[in-house]
């Protein structure tokens, strides 16, 4: 294996540990308040309330988080292309 091929399995290691973690922390929050929309909604069903309809600050920061976390698995995606390049070149 060469020297550039070492070197593009380090990078490719460093990018996959840098997606796993840009990507984990959004990606709890976001199940966090989708759990508690999905619970509001619920209470609301039971009551007998209409729900609007309308954007609220929870689903805009849900749109934020899972934005944040789609572009930390994307990294992490790239870093493992760099480390199959990495084993391919020779």
């Amino acid at each position: 294996m060469s020297v550039l091929g070492l070197a593009l399995i380090g990078v490719g290691i460093a990018l996959i540990a840098t997606g796993y973690n840009r990507a984990r922390g959004p990606w709890m929050r976001y199940q966090r308040l989708k759990a508690q929309d999905e619970n509001v909604a619920r209470y609301e069903a039971w009551r007998g309330g209409a729900r609007e309809r309308s954007r609220s600050g929870a689903s805009v920061a849900m749109d934020v988080l899972r934005r944040q976390a789609r572009l930390g698995v994307s990294v992490a995606i790239v870093g493992f292309l760099v480390v199959l390049a990495g084993f391919l070149v020779r």
